[in-house]
């Protein structure tokens, strides 16, 4: 009985404080958001997107606190034009997708870094490298909640047309979908999910975010919807054992999120290795 009241404490006791309420929302919210978007980033194989667009969110932070603007917005425009900027140059035939994320990767970073470097102190900028979910205000949790409507509703608007061209993007050419303009519009939205992973887990840790529970999910289920069902729940396990981990360890609250987003990812990868390997006996036999 003492070991029940113990652990029934030891699970209730966070919910008791606002700001932990207010980043076990966030979580959640970010959680669902970055994994049902991871789920197209994977079967694109873009992994490289997410991270990129964390690192070029750079410049405009540093620029929207210079001028005293909100960073939120200005990762947002940062990022936005980072996208569209990824999917005007992949859109030209002298370019791959690749090469399009690296070149504006490492361009618009540089920028961030040469802003950064007029400025004397770099302390105001550790929130953004390695996140700062503890601290998230209501104004945070309303953006990350209408961003999360709009992701949700862009998805399920297109879900048919950024399905096939995922999966099988030259018969979506052949049927006349517009791949170019549909890619156009997954990247503004993984620009609106990575600005959001940001405020979570920070620039360094965002593409993790983004990746690992659909990637994890992947493993479980070939089937697009349920993968974008079971990413979500894995990313809010996720989240939600990061932050206890990070009030019982004391330890940085992104990099325990991703530590147990990995951790999941682990699991799966065995649990789906160890099925095969019975399955391939079984055959055998």
């Amino acid at each position: 009985m003492n070991f029940l009241l113990a652990l029934y404490h030891y699970i209730l006791h966070p919910w008791h404080y606002s700001f932990m309420q207010s980043a076990f929302a966030a979580v959640a919210m970010v959680g669902i958001t970055c994994a049902v978007l991871g789920c197209f980033v994977v079967l694109r194989r873009m992994a490289f997107i997410g991270d990129a667009i964390a690192h070029t969110a750079l410049p405009g932070v540093v620029i929207a606190y210079l001028e005293g603007y909100n960073l939120f917005y200005g990762a947002l425009a940062a990022g936005l034009l980072t996208a569209l900027g990824i999917g005007w140059l992949s859109g030209r035939e002298e370019l791959r997708e690749d090469t399009a994320i690296g070149v504006m990767f490492t361009g618009m970073f540089a920028v961030g870094v040469l802003i950064i470097s007029r400025v004397r102190s770099f302390r105001d900028f550790s929130a953004m490298l390695i996140g700062d979910v503890l601290g998230v205000t209501r104004t945070d949790l309303i953006l990350m909640a209408v961003i999360l409507i709009i992701v949700l509703f862009v998805l399920a608007l297109f879900y048919k047309e950024l399905e096939l061209t995922s999966v099988d993007p030259a018969y979506a050419a052949v049927i006349g979908l517009r791949a170019d303009w549909l890619r156009n519009i997954l990247l503004v939205l993984l620009a609106l999910a990575v600005v959001t992973a940001i405020q979570a887990v920070g620039v360094i840790l965002t593409s993790a975010l983004l990746i690992t529970p659909a990637a994890a999910a992947s493993l479980m289920t070939g089937n697009l919807f349920r993968m974008m069902i079971v990413s979500a729940l894995l990313a809010i396990m996720a989240g939600v054992a990061g932050l206890y981990a990070s009030i019982y360890w004391n330890v940085a609250p992104g990099a325990a999120i991703v530590v147990a987003g990995t951790l999941l990812f682990a699991i799966s990868f065995c649990t789906r290795t160890i099925v095969n390997l019975r399955f391939r006996s079984a055959y055998r036999a």
